[in-house]
């Protein structure tokens, strides 16, 4: 065999079959093992244990489907967002007196379906989806990566082909004398059906495609793919988490639809043809190994992740950031602060109902004129700074016909998905301003209530027809509106004041890149307020409740919350007294505003 290094990337069902054998040779036994791991997730661990190697495999995306090839290794990165539990197949087989395997494969391949030897294995069906409101940013580009790739594999074509002959040979051999359509064995799925990974589920109102009247919660040519778990305990894979999946890829190319189509849907998963999800249209990925994203993975090459130490370079990434928020927003420097404080903010605890650490923000004074500025603006720049942002308009048509909430279809036995199933770390902008006044039919109030439970507890509602389950999530939500949103009532309210519309700043892809990880990291840091600082924030506390009454516990969890983030802002892990008199001080003019 060549070098491993070489059979993972190019030939993973080579060396998967290549450690069973190892494996059988030391003493493994298929028949006691239930499919027990037998070396592969370590060897593939270990040759992908560092950023360059896992670079070198290629993402599956609506570009790569189109040249990738069945059998090779692939990444997916996806949020669950359906768990369709297990499935069972035949793992492994006597061909003669020598054990062979079907593991990390589809197609199950045994010289005869009767006999005893063959052992039926278990796995777990995920059917993820590319991370709703995604930005562009964050994919990676697969033309070098396929030109890398092709010439690596032809390279080593030669001598592949000789590795697997034997392997191979007697498992084709005795796939076409038992001939798959005739095999008595049958898997036995749990549901497999499937609806729309892509849209928005709601009812055509007047007469258009649904994606003229609610925006898409996903790409039209993003790619869902069915990932077939092995060997990982169901505790560890959760719905809504954000994963990075390296396995291999089966799919049926005489099959699979052209994506340059104009008549082809990538969406159209919920048709009758294609409930059982055919791989013609849902890949298939066999999970070797698997990590949960955070926002410092998307940011592909940054060597700032590493840099960015130094209280120095902290403030320096901070002012140019400030700057340019500040700009954005007409110079309005109170609302560029209290914008990085949200942008920075996360949950980082839960105390009964109540989220630590979110800190949602309401820009009032704002009308269609103003938003058509300030807003387009603002919505544009945090596409290019967050991984993944989402807007909302919060009028009586949308909320009275959107599906906000996912619904479990028993008819599919699928998790249809709402709007709000979202991943943690989403920016969400709802838009107050076109407004108009009307009535709110039951859906409409069911909405408007998934979103103030959003807000203010970070909790969606699942509703799963006989009963409702609440899902904790984190997203960041900032709120536009003409007067203080009363739908929904944020931790923050500001009365905007722009002095003036300020042109366009061209910003560099560096200089891009920085704010991204600047932001990513001050989020990762962790926080603690010293002994000595905690009278003293104890005493203005309680100065602040004397002054004004109606202080209730939730503004002073706010303010603790504003100072951390402030802290984390310079890079710091410990809260200083002039971070603290910075928030009293910008509390001070935001109340200032409010009079």
């Amino acid at each position: 065999m060549g070098g491993p290094a070489y059979d993972c990337l190019t030939n993973p069902l080579g060396a998967v079959r290549f450690s069973f054998g190892n494996a059988l040779s030391s003493g493994y036994d298929p028949t006691s093992s239930h499919g027990k791991d037998w070396g592969v997730v370590d060897l593939f661990r270990h040759y992908f244990s560092d950023e360059s190697a896992i670079s070198q495999v290629p993402i599956l995306d609506s570009s790569s489907i189109k040249w990738v090839q069945p059998n090779t290794l692939v990444r997916f990165r996806g949020m669950i967002q359906d768990m369709l539990g297990n499935e069972f197949y035949a793992g492994a087989y006597k061909d003669d007196s020598t054990w062979r395997t079907n593991k990390y494969s589809d197609v199950s391949q045994f010289p005869d379906a009767s006999t005893s030897d063959m052992q039926v294995w278990e796995r777990r069906l995920l059917y993820c989806v590319p991370v709703p409101g995604q930005n562009q940013w964050t994919e990676c580009s697969s033309v070098e990566l396929r030109n890398r790739l092709l010439d690596l594999t032809g390279l080593n074509r030669e001598k592949r082909a000789r590795v697997d002959e034997e392997m191979t040979d007697s498992m084709d051999s005795n796939t076409r004398e038992a001939g798959l359509s005739g095999s008595p064995f049958k898997k036995m799925k749990a549901g497999e059906g499937t609806s729309s990974a892509s849209e928005c589920q709601v009812p055509r109102t007047d007469g258009a495609p649904q994606s003229s009247v609610l925006p898409p919660a996903t790409s039209t040519d993003s790619v869902p793919c069915l990932v077939k778990i092995y060997d990982s305990p169901e505790s560890d894979l959760k719905l809504n988490d954000v994963v990075e999946f390296l396995g291999v890829l089966t799919f049926d190319p005489n099959t699979m639809m052209d994506m340059d189509s104009p008549d082809a849907n990538p969406d159209d998963f919920s048709e009758a043809e294609s409930v059982q999800m055919p791989s013609g249209k849902v890949p298939r990925l066999h999970c070797l190994i698997h990590r949960k994203l955070e926002t410092q993975h998307f940011l592909h090459g940054s060597s700032l992740l590493t840099e960015l130490k130094s209280p120095q370079m902290f403030k320096e990434i901070r002012e140019s950031l400030m700057t340019y928020l500040t700009g954005l927003l007409g110079n309005d420097h109170v609302a560029a602060q209290l914008l990085l404080l949200h942008l920075l903010s996360k949950v980082h605890g839960r105390v009964d109902n109540v989220a630590v650490g979110k800190l949602s923000l309401n820009l009032t004074h704002l009308n269609k004129e103003s938003m058509s500025i300030f807003g387009t603006q603002l919505r544009d720049a945090l596409k290019s700074l967050l991984p993944f942002t989402q807007s909302i308009p919060l009028t009586i048509e949308y909320l009275n016909a959107a599906s906000l909430g996912p619904k479990k279809d028993y008819g599919t036995n699928r998790l249809v998905p709402g709007v709000l199933q979202i991943a943690d770390g989403t920016h969400l902008i709802l838009d107050e301003t076109e407004l108009q006044p009307g009535t709110l039919n039951s859906v409409g109030v069911e909405n408007a209530n998934l979103l103030k439970n959003l807000l203010e507890c970070q909790k969606v509602e699942y509703d799963f027809q006989y009963y409702k389950m609440e899902m904790a999530t984190d997203a960041q939500m900032l709120i536009f509106s003409e007067g203080k949103s009363n739908i929904m009532p944020a931790d923050m309210v500001l009365p905007f004041q722009p002095s003036q519309v300020n042109p366009l700043q061209v910003i560099t892809p560096e200089t891009a890149q920085a704010w991204r990880c600047y932001l990513a990291t001050c989020k990762s840091l962790s926080h603690s307020i010293g002994q000595e600082l905690q009278q003293v924030l104890e005493n203005d506390l309680v100065a602040a409740r004397q002054m004004d009454r109606s202080l209730g516990s939730q503004d002073l969890s706010r303010l603790l919350t504003m100072a951390r983030m402030m802290s984390v802002s310079y890079g710091e892990t410990t809260l200083s007294l002039e971070h603290w008199q910075m928030v009293l001080e910008l509390e001070r003019l935001r109340k200032e505003r409010l009079k």
